[in-house]
Protein backbone atom coordinates (compact mmCIF):
# COMPACT_ATOMS: atom_id res chain seq x y z
CA UNK A 1 0.00 0.00 0.00
CA UNK A 2 2.78 2.41 0.90
CA UNK A 3 4.51 1.56 -2.38
CA UNK A 4 1.38 2.49 -4.36
CA UNK A 5 1.06 5.82 -2.56
CA UNK A 6 4.76 6.52 -3.12
CA UNK A 7 4.50 5.60 -6.84
CA UNK A 8 1.41 7.79 -7.25
CA UNK A 9 3.19 10.71 -5.58
CA UNK A 10 6.27 10.27 -7.79
CA UNK A 11 4.11 10.04 -10.91
CA UNK A 12 2.11 13.13 -9.91
CA UNK A 13 5.31 15.09 -9.23
CA UNK A 14 6.65 14.06 -12.63
CA UNK A 15 3.47 15.17 -14.40
CA UNK A 16 3.47 18.51 -12.58
CA UNK A 17 7.16 19.12 -13.32
CA UNK A 18 6.67 18.26 -16.99
CA UNK A 19 3.61 20.49 -17.34
CA UNK A 20 5.35 23.40 -15.61
CA UNK A 21 8.37 23.04 -17.88
CA UNK A 22 6.14 22.80 -20.96
CA UNK A 23 4.14 25.87 -19.91
CA UNK A 24 7.34 27.90 -19.57
CA UNK A 25 8.50 27.23 -23.13
CA UNK A 26 8.72 30.55 -24.97
CA UNK A 27 6.50 31.00 -27.99
CA UNK A 28 8.21 30.98 -31.35
CA UNK A 29 9.22 34.55 -32.20
CA UNK A 30 7.06 36.30 -34.76
CA UNK A 31 8.92 38.56 -37.14
CA UNK A 32 6.97 41.77 -37.67
CA UNK A 33 6.58 43.02 -41.21
CA UNK A 34 9.07 45.65 -42.29
CA UNK A 35 7.14 48.93 -42.35
CA UNK A 36 9.73 50.46 -44.68
CA UNK A 37 8.93 48.08 -47.54
CA UNK A 38 6.90 49.81 -50.24
CA UNK A 39 4.33 47.33 -51.60
CA UNK A 40 3.67 47.15 -55.34
CA UNK A 41 -0.08 47.20 -54.77
CA UNK A 42 -2.19 49.06 -52.25
CA UNK A 43 -3.30 46.65 -49.49
CA UNK A 44 -7.03 46.40 -48.77
CA UNK A 45 -7.80 48.44 -51.88
CA UNK A 46 -11.35 47.20 -52.34
CA UNK A 47 -13.51 49.82 -54.08
CA UNK A 48 -16.68 51.12 -52.47
CA UNK A 49 -19.97 50.18 -54.07
CA UNK A 50 -23.62 51.08 -53.71
CA UNK A 51 -24.39 51.23 -49.98
CA UNK A 52 -26.25 48.33 -48.37
CA UNK A 53 -30.01 48.79 -48.00
CA UNK A 54 -32.04 48.35 -44.85
CA UNK A 55 -33.72 45.10 -45.94
CA UNK A 56 -30.41 43.35 -46.61
CA UNK A 57 -28.90 44.79 -43.43
CA UNK A 58 -31.79 43.55 -41.29
CA UNK A 59 -31.66 40.14 -42.96
CA UNK A 60 -27.99 39.83 -42.08
CA UNK A 61 -28.70 40.76 -38.49
CA UNK A 62 -31.45 38.12 -38.35
CA UNK A 63 -28.90 35.55 -39.56
CA UNK A 64 -26.50 36.62 -36.83
CA UNK A 65 -29.25 36.45 -34.20
CA UNK A 66 -30.21 32.94 -35.33
CA UNK A 67 -26.60 31.79 -34.95
CA UNK A 68 -26.25 33.54 -31.59
CA UNK A 69 -29.44 31.89 -30.34
CA UNK A 70 -28.14 28.45 -31.39
CA UNK A 71 -25.00 29.07 -29.36
CA UNK A 72 -26.62 30.86 -26.42
CA UNK A 73 -24.60 34.05 -26.92
CA UNK A 74 -26.54 37.30 -26.32
CA UNK A 75 -24.93 39.91 -28.56
CA UNK A 76 -25.34 43.31 -30.20
CA UNK A 77 -25.25 43.70 -33.99
CA UNK A 78 -24.70 46.79 -36.13
CA UNK A 79 -24.67 47.10 -39.91
CA UNK A 80 -23.32 50.27 -41.49
CA UNK A 81 -23.25 51.40 -45.10
CA UNK A 82 -20.05 51.91 -47.09
CA UNK A 83 -19.62 55.34 -45.51
CA UNK A 84 -19.83 53.97 -41.97
CA UNK A 85 -23.36 55.25 -41.30
CA UNK A 86 -25.67 53.05 -39.23
CA UNK A 87 -28.31 51.23 -41.31
CA UNK A 88 -29.58 48.56 -38.88
CA UNK A 89 -29.01 47.56 -35.29
CA UNK A 90 -30.26 44.89 -32.87
CA UNK A 91 -29.54 44.12 -29.23
CA UNK A 92 -30.48 40.67 -28.02
CA UNK A 93 -32.08 40.31 -24.61
CA UNK A 94 -29.34 40.13 -22.01
CA UNK A 95 -26.58 41.51 -24.26
CA UNK A 96 -24.07 43.79 -22.58
CA UNK A 97 -25.09 47.45 -22.78
CA UNK A 98 -21.48 48.57 -23.24
CA UNK A 99 -21.33 46.44 -26.37
CA UNK A 100 -23.91 48.56 -28.19
CA UNK A 101 -21.36 51.26 -29.04
CA UNK A 102 -18.62 48.68 -29.56
CA UNK A 103 -20.64 46.81 -32.24
CA UNK A 104 -21.20 50.08 -34.08
CA UNK A 105 -17.53 51.03 -33.73
CA UNK A 106 -16.37 47.68 -35.13
CA UNK A 107 -18.69 48.03 -38.12
CA UNK A 108 -17.56 51.62 -38.85
CA UNK A 109 -13.89 50.64 -38.63
CA UNK A 110 -14.33 47.68 -40.98
CA UNK A 111 -16.14 49.85 -43.54
CA UNK A 112 -13.87 52.90 -43.38
CA UNK A 113 -10.58 50.98 -43.39
CA UNK A 114 -11.85 48.29 -45.81
CA UNK A 115 -10.57 45.41 -43.69
CA UNK A 116 -11.68 43.18 -40.84
CA UNK A 117 -11.02 44.62 -37.41
CA UNK A 118 -9.00 41.48 -36.73
CA UNK A 119 -6.26 43.00 -38.91
CA UNK A 120 -5.82 45.74 -36.31
CA UNK A 121 -6.00 43.30 -33.42
CA UNK A 122 -3.29 41.13 -34.99
CA UNK A 123 -1.09 44.13 -35.75
CA UNK A 124 -1.26 45.32 -32.15
CA UNK A 125 -1.13 41.94 -30.42
CA UNK A 126 1.33 40.06 -32.63
CA UNK A 127 3.60 42.87 -33.76
CA UNK A 128 3.19 45.60 -31.14
CA UNK A 129 2.07 48.20 -33.69
CA UNK A 130 0.45 50.30 -30.98
CA UNK A 131 0.59 53.41 -33.17
CA UNK A 132 -2.50 52.01 -34.94
CA UNK A 133 -4.50 52.84 -31.83
CA UNK A 134 -3.87 56.54 -32.50
CA UNK A 135 -5.66 56.46 -35.87
CA UNK A 136 -9.16 57.91 -35.99
CA UNK A 137 -11.99 55.43 -35.42
CA UNK A 138 -9.77 52.32 -35.10
CA UNK A 139 -10.82 49.48 -32.83
CA UNK A 140 -8.34 46.63 -32.50
CA UNK A 141 -10.76 43.88 -31.62
CA UNK A 142 -12.23 41.08 -33.72
CA UNK A 143 -15.88 41.25 -34.67
CA UNK A 144 -16.06 43.77 -37.50
CA UNK A 145 -15.97 42.68 -41.15
CA UNK A 146 -16.54 44.49 -44.42
CA UNK A 147 -19.47 43.35 -46.53
CA UNK A 148 -18.38 42.84 -50.12
CA UNK A 149 -20.73 42.37 -53.06
CA UNK A 150 -19.54 42.07 -56.66
CA UNK A 151 -16.03 42.94 -55.50
CA UNK A 152 -17.11 46.20 -53.84
CA UNK A 153 -17.65 47.17 -50.23
CA UNK A 154 -21.33 47.86 -49.58
CA UNK A 155 -20.98 48.23 -45.81
CA UNK A 156 -19.82 46.30 -42.77
CA UNK A 157 -21.17 44.40 -39.82
CA UNK A 158 -20.00 44.66 -36.24
CA UNK A 159 -20.84 42.19 -33.48
CA UNK A 160 -20.09 42.65 -29.80
CA UNK A 161 -20.99 41.12 -26.48
CA UNK A 162 -18.79 38.03 -26.26
CA UNK A 163 -15.14 37.32 -26.79
CA UNK A 164 -13.52 38.56 -29.96
CA UNK A 165 -13.64 35.03 -31.35
CA UNK A 166 -17.37 34.73 -30.60
CA UNK A 167 -18.06 38.14 -32.14
CA UNK A 168 -16.13 37.20 -35.27
CA UNK A 169 -18.02 33.89 -35.67
CA UNK A 170 -21.34 35.72 -35.57
CA UNK A 171 -20.20 38.34 -38.07
CA UNK A 172 -19.07 35.61 -40.45
CA UNK A 173 -22.40 33.82 -40.05
CA UNK A 174 -24.25 37.05 -40.76
CA UNK A 175 -22.23 37.71 -43.88
CA UNK A 176 -22.78 34.13 -45.04
CA UNK A 177 -19.06 33.43 -45.06
CA UNK A 178 -18.92 31.20 -41.99
CA UNK A 179 -16.91 28.15 -43.01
Amino acid sequence: MKLRVLMAAVLAAGVIATSVAYAQQPAAPVTPPDLNVVPDKMPFNIPYGTPIGVDKAQSMIQGAIAEANKRGWPENFAVVDSGGNLVAFARMDGAALASIAIAEHKARTAAKYRRPTRAFEDAVQKFGFNYLLTLDDVIASRGGIPLVEDGKIIGAIGCSGGTGAQDEVLCMAAAGTNK
